[in-house]
């Protein structure tokens, strides 16, 4: 019984220990050592079911778009990693930390933009590193670190390289190969492959190199085209597909022994198109520097800027650099900046600076000088023996533009700003440390809404400026410099004293926000748009009673009717009934004709009979009286008693006389 315990237990746990293989791959059990094909599986991430035990692992030909942190977590015995032709675009930090046995990692074939100085970290005995055919544009200068000592091929090639880390690449003195080519490098630091002594294959091919300067390493081992037959102990170079400028700057490398590999020179425009090898010595020449332009002469103002300008030509073009009137070297500093076009700027001139500035245009062929006159016309002196503030540009090189809290409370040491107002600011410095004699104050600001930098320069004795004209409602950063002479380049140095940021206080009152502005133009829309939607809705009122009063009007129409022989009478009676009702109790007396037809209706109603046909032998004409002749009501005529005599019904048959027809309608 327990052997059958025993036995289901390991067929249980035996087919779980030995079948740790991610699905779709194949796994090859080489004892004591594991290796993993998932090549062509159509993985979206890295497996997450590998054993640790693994030593190979080849994960080609698949759509993993990142590696993770935790996908190698652990892994230890790990020491050929294969991850090419994916669509990998990013690599964490750190994402092969555990491999610390890891010597070949083939990353090319994705879609890499760059590698970050912490992406290769944790793999201290790499020696092969393929990152070819990816879209690198950078590579940080530390990305190597780790490996520099132990690397022994390095793959490059296939990017969009402009630029790399040559310091990194220059400690890398175990490489064996180095494939640089079909990227965008357009130079070559002098003397970087100097210490990479088993260097034995540099490829460059496809680049935008016009000249590949002298190196040790090509004079010390011989130099080949191509790598079959080639011995051990030689230097397999390939640098063709480049723009190169065929003149006395690769004289050095058209004198070694080399076979032709089909180089081509394509400048200057008569070796344009000739194969490099087969260009006669005397033919790669250069041509001396000549100055073609200089600042002549320059007068300027103590504490402004100057500005001295010099162009040389030459093949090469030359580089330019300045000498001071001490002839001393000019470098960029604190107050002087050297272009490449050849332009030298001294921010803040002084009287010191005056003097004969050479200007130096130097190529492989030689140099050519010119000479710029720089004339600083000092500060004119006042009463007092101090001297006005002179605007001029600063040597701060970075804008105090962290942003903006409103305090006054200085952000370096020694500058505070108080009595601050809305269009002022008292600004105090505390003086430098006993050293060179300070000649003059400079005080730099800038709105935190402008970019604009505004300067002040203040007299030696000073400790406090007023600064004025500032806006209302800002904040500010305020620095303040002191300007001496630095004996150590003959020309005047500035030391920052410190800096200060600080709000200026609201404005008035009276000084409306563009938001208040908007609110009350809002209001007086709303307040216009009710006014004329109340004349309109007072206009269709009237419209309407109007409309009502006209019909009323048109309603009491007399209405004419024709009676003949056996005819009926028109409904319109009963209308004229109403009517008369109407009237009755409006009270309205009833004229002379008013009465007279009421008569005679009376009179036909009170003997209750309708005239036959046979006894009207004439047509008459009914007449309606309705606008002039009310009927009275019975109330009133009870009241009276009687009627007046004027109103008495005319007899029947009483012809009418023709004034009584006045206004009567037929």
């Amino acid at each position: 019984m327990e052997r059958l315990l025993l036995y289901a237990l390991a067929l249980c746990l035996g087919p779980s220990h030995a079948q740790l293989c991610p699905p779709r791959c194949t796994c090859q059990n080489l004892s004591p050592s594991l290796a993993v094909l998932c090549a062509r599986a159509g993985l979206l991430f890295v497996p997450g079911l590998l054993d640790r035990r693994t030593a190979e692992l080849r994960l080609t030909d698949n759509f993993i778009a990142a590696v993770r942190r935790r996908d190698f977590a652990n892994m230890t015995r790990l020491v050929h990693l294969t991850l090419s032709r994916n669509a990998i675009r990013q690599l964490v930090p750190f994402a092969f930390a555990d491999l610390r046995g890891l010597r070949a990692l083939h990353l090319d074939g994705n879609r890499l933009p760059a590698i970050g100085a912490q992406q290769l970290r944790g793999l201290p005995n790499l020696r092969h590193l393929i990152l070819g055919n990816n879209q690198l544009q950078a590579v940080a200068p530390g990305a190597f670190d780790d490996f520099a000592g132990t690397l022994e091929d390095l793959d490059l090639s296939y990017n969009n390289l402009a630029r790399l880390p040559w310091e990194t690449i220059r400690r890398l003195s175990n490489v064996n190969s180095l494939s640089l080519d079909h990227n965008l490098i357009a130079h070559v630091p002098q003397g970087v492959f100097a210490d990479l002594h088993k260097l034995a294959r540099l490829d460059m091919t496809s680049n935008r190199l016009k000249k590949i300067p002298p190196d040790p390493l090509f004079l010390r081992l011989p130099v080949y085209a191509k790598s079959k037959g080639s011995p051990l102990s030689s230097l397999v170079l390939s640098f063709g597909g480049n723009p190169l400028h065929c003149n006395c700057e690769l004289l050095w490398l058209r004198r070694l022994a080399r076979e032709d590999d089909l180089e081509t020179c394509a400048s200057p425009p008569e070796l344009l198109g000739k194969y490099f090898w087969s260009v006669p010595e005397e033919e790669f020449v250069c041509q001396l520097p000549v100055i073609t332009h200089h600042t002549g002469r320059l007068a300027v103002t103590e504490g402004q800027a100057a500005t001295l300008r010099c162009h040389g030509a030459g093949d090469p073009e030359p580089a330019v650099h300045w000498l001071s009137p001490e002839g001393k070297l000019v470098a960029n500093g604190s107050r002087t900046l050297a272009y490449e076009n050849g332009s030298l700027e001294i921010l803040v001139a002084a009287v010191q600076d005056a003097g004969a500035f050479n200007c130096v245009a130097s190529n492989a062929a030689g140099e050519a000088t010119a000479s710029v006159e720089l004339q600083v016309n000092p500060l004119p002196q006042l009463a007092d023996g101090t001297r006005p503030p002179a605007p001029g540009p600063s040597d701060i090189l970075t804008s105090a533009k962290a942003g903006a809290n409103g305090s006054a409370a200085p952000r370096d040491g020694g500058v505070l700003a108080s009595e601050l107002s809305a269009s002022s600011a008292l600004i105090r410095w505390v003086p430098p440390r006993p050293g060179p004699g300070v000649r003059m104050y400079q005080i730099q600001y800038n709105s935190s809404s402008d970019e604009t930098l505004v300067y002040r320069m203040i007299p030696p004795p000073s400790r406090a400026f007023l600064v004025k004209d500032l806006a209302a409602g800002r904040a500010y950063d305020l620095c303040v410099l002191a300007i001496y002479d630095d004996g150590a380049t003959a020309l005047t140095a500035t030391r920052p004293l410190g800096c200060v940021r600080f709000s200026t206080q609201p404005g008035s009152p009276q000084c409306r926000s563009l938001h208040a502005h908007f609110l009350g133009g809002t209001m007086i829309i709303i307040i216009g748009g009710i006014i004329v939607a109340s004349v309109l809705l007072f206009i269709i009122i009237l419209m309407i009673r109007y409309k009502a009063h006209d019909g009323n009007k048109k309603a009491q129409v007399s209405n004419v009717y024709s009676q003949t022989n056996g005819g009926q009478p028109p409904a319109s009676w009963a209308q004229d009934g109403a009517d008369d009702r109407a009237r009755e109790l409006n009270g309205v007396a009833p004229s002379k004709d008013c009465e007279k037809g009421l008569a005679t209706r009376g009179q036909e109603a009170g003997a209750g009979e309708t005239p036959s046909p046979r006894r009207r032998k004439w047509s008459r004409t009914s007449l309606d009286l309705q606008s002039k002749c009310p009927v009275p009501s019975r109330a009133k005529e009870q009241g009276n008693g009687h009627a007046r005599p004027e109103a008495a019904a005319p007899p029947t048959g009483e012809r009418r006389r023709a004034s009584e027809w006045t206004d009567v309608k037929i």
